[in-house]
């Protein structure tokens, strides 16, 4: 995914506010469902979503204004549970910006933890 780098997302030094980044990193989530055909709104209208257990950054260098980010998304493991997704955040010249994960449990209506569809589940097993 790209994403480009706007005044809103800086500090009052030019780099972007750290805690930003995990809009970037939600963003990225919801293009990499998106693009294997799940929609985050198609999922929490049939009462399924997905809850951040926790969330890791290793900052390798400040992204700026106006830079444009590549984020990488992967699946590094999944469970019937939980889908654990990988970053990798690069600027326009290819400079690692960081690192990162996101460890998810998937969540009902209620918030309590239910099974990842089968439908995701044969997604995330195919690699696709």
């Amino acid at each position: 995914m790209k994403r480009r780098v706007y005044y809103y997302d800086t500090d009052c030094s030019g780099a972007v506010y750290h805690a930003n980044y995990l809009k970037f990193l939600e963003e990225a989530r919801s293009e990499y469902l998106e693009a294997r055909g799940f929609s985050v709104k198609g999922l929490l209208d049939i009462g399924v979503g997905f809850a951040v257990r926790r969330q890791e950054m290793e900052y390798k260098r400040p992204a700026l204004y106006g830079d444009v980010l590549d984020i990488e998304t992967t699946v590094k493991e999944h469970t019937p549970y939980r889908i654990v997704f990988a970053y990798k955040l690069c600027n326009q010249a290819g400079d690692l910006i960081g690192k990162a994960e996101t460890d998810l449990v998937c969540v009902g209506r209620d918030l309590k933890l239910i099974e990842v569809p089968a439908e995701i589940k044969a997604s995330l097993a195919a690699g696709r």
